[in-house]
């Protein structure tokens, strides 16, 4: 018998507070061990808009999102919604999108 809990969205939500696109990359970003100019180089984006991007004044659209999971070799999945969720959260809708 499996009794391993897989360890979601809302868990790390209970653990760690809102996940936004943001922090999850510049999480990343730093277990990567990479400035954030490096970071950029590698995203091929402008180390300001990655700043931007980290502290939440930009929120990457789902396609650019998906782009950024390439590059980043992660699910495109996760970054997408995580890119909506922002999104919502932004226009005061309250949704989940981490479903089913």
């Amino acid at each position: 018998m499996n009794t391993k809990k897989i360890y979601g969205v809302e868990d790390l939500r209970e653990d760690y507070g809102v996940i936004t696109f943001g922090n999850a990359l510049a999480s990343m970003r730093k277990c990567e061990d990479m400035t954030q100019k490096e970071f950029a180089l590698k995203l091929g984006i402008s180390a300001q808009s990655l700043c931007d991007i980290e502290k939440g004044r930009k929120i990457p659209s789902p396609g650019r999102a998906a782009k950024i999971a390439r590059l980043i070799e992660q699910p495109e999945k996760f970054w997408i919604q995580l890119s909506l969720q922002d999104m919502l959260r932004q226009e005061s809708i309250n949704y989940n999108v981490f479903v089913g």
